[in-house]
């Protein structure tokens, strides 16, 4: 009867010995909280504190004297005057190729032969021919000597009465005969002579040649392949030996844009920067106009010589050119200091200012911004050359950063605009990072557009 009873208030009481037990765990996890909120609340207030940002430097170089401004940049590539894929002028089986790339070559040098034993043979034919009518004439030179001499006889005899008038004229007769035989031989060895030049010299296209002097950069046939001076055959026959380049004819062309052109013009100064020596600034002179513009693209080709070639310079190499003019020296004016990218000024109370590093420091200074050339502006006071300054990084740059002294020895190699090196990153910059406080960071200034 009383399975069914309905549970008592009594019944829900706590056993002392459990609450014994339970206590012990859940003043450990407790204490465990409170240091992980503890290890989380240092951690904030340090990385608040404290924190490590990444920059790029450049070095400030020395400002160009001679009142040269930059008025134009144009991008391009270098480009021979002189280029050319040697082809044979026959069709033929290479069984000789003499060069290889960058091997230096000389006018007249043979670069390759192609199979010949066909035209030797006819060229043996043609001599044969030759020497057999010269033989002829020999023959003829002989039997004409024959001649006039019994025609001397015979005019003796007619005066004495003893020849006849028949005998007179058949002794005239052979003397003519051979005389003309004599021409139509020596007409034949002429041709004959003439067809052996001929034959001479379809034996020379056998050979092929430099046309100039210059450097082969490419080889472009083997042994045993067919080339041939017009396209035939599909991919089994070679339209070219070899690309000679003449490197004396180096020279720049750019494209400039059609709206530009006008600020350009014959014998106009100019510096080339090669992509491959970003700190080598090669002086130039425009050398042409092409008299005609790409509808597409709304450009004008404009050719650049460089004032000094160097083997260091290379055909297709991408270069940036910075077109001159010669402005009026302002003797009144104090020159500029430095030249720097304008990536490197930023903007601080309405003032123009560039951070600089040294002594492992950030050091934020106000400067004087002259004319900008290009990509770079002149700095007439507040940095001089061969100080290092920033030219990439975070918005909130802060005065005061330090730098961090494993990549801080770097800054004294470093190069115009040209600063990097850590992993993932582009070869020829460097990586620099320094620290700045949270207090510092909510003054600092804003890069400049």
């Amino acid at each position: 009867m009383n399975d069914t009873e309905k549970p008592q208030l009594s019944d829900l009481k706590i056993d002392g010995e459990a609450r014994g037990r339970d206590g012990g765990g859940k003043r450990l996890m407790l204490f465990a909280a409170a240091v992980i909120v503890t290890v989380a609340v240092v951690a904030i207030v340090y990385v608040g504190r404290t924190s490590v940002a990444t920059v790029e430097v450049a070095t400030a170089r020395p400002a160009p004297t001679g009142g040269a401004a930059t008025v134009l940049n144009a991008s391009g590539y270098v480009e021979p005057r002189r280029k050319a894929t040697v082809s044979a002028k026959i069709t033929g089986k290479v069984v000789e190729v003499l060069i290889d790339e960058g091997m230096i070559v000389e006018e007249g040098q043979v670069l390759a032969r192609l199979d010949d034993s066909d035209a030797k043979r006819r060229y043996e034919a043609i001599r044969a021919n030759r020497d057999v009518a010269r033989a002829g004439i020999g023959e003829l030179e002989v039997n004409l000597t024959d001649a006039e001499r019994t025609l001397r006889r015979t005019k003796e005899l007619r005066d004495q009465g003893v020849a006849s008038v028949q005998d007179l004229d058949s002794a005239n007769a052979a003397v003519d005969a051979l005389r003309a035989k004599m021409r139509v031989a020596r007409t034949s060895l002429d041709a004959a002579e003439a067809q052996i030049a001929v034959s001479a010299q379809d034996l020379e296209n056998y050979t092929i040649r430099a046309p100039f002097a210059g450097i082969a950069v490419s080889k472009d046939a083997q042994p045993g392949e067919m080339v041939s001076p017009v396209s035939a055959g599909g991919g089994f026959t070679r339209t070219g030996i070899s690309t000679i380049v003449d490197m004396e004819s180096l020279e720049i062309e750019v494209d400039v844009n059609e709206s530009h052109i006008a600020k350009v013009h014959v014998g106009q100064p100019a510096d080339a920067v090669l992509d491959a020596y970003p700190n080598w600034r090669i002086p130039a002179t425009v050398r042409t106009v092409i008299p005609t513009a790409d509808r597409q693209k709304a450009t004008v080709k404009v050719r650049l010589t460089f004032d000094q070639l160097d083997p260091k310079i290379l055909p297709d190499m991408g270069v940036k050119v910075a077109f001159q003019e010669i402005v009026a020296d302002d003797t009144t004016s104090a020159p500029p200091q430095s030249l720097v990218p304008k990536s490197a000024l930023y903007e601080h109370n309405g003032q123009s200012v560039v951070f600089v590093v040294a002594d492992e420091t950030i050091d934020r200074r106000a400067v004087t911004v002259g004319r900008i050339n290009g990509t770079e502006v002149e700095i007439m006071a507040g940095v001089v050359a061969g100080e290092t300054v920033v030219v990439g990084g975070p918005e909130d740059l802060a005065n005061g950063g330090t730098v961090t002294s494993s990549l801080a020895s770097r800054k004294s190699t470093a190069s115009w605009a040209n600063i990097r090196i850590s992993s993932g990153c582009s070869p020829g910059w460097t990586w620099m990072s320094f620290t700045c406080s949270r207090a510092e960071r909510q003054s600092s200034p804003k890069p400049r557009s």
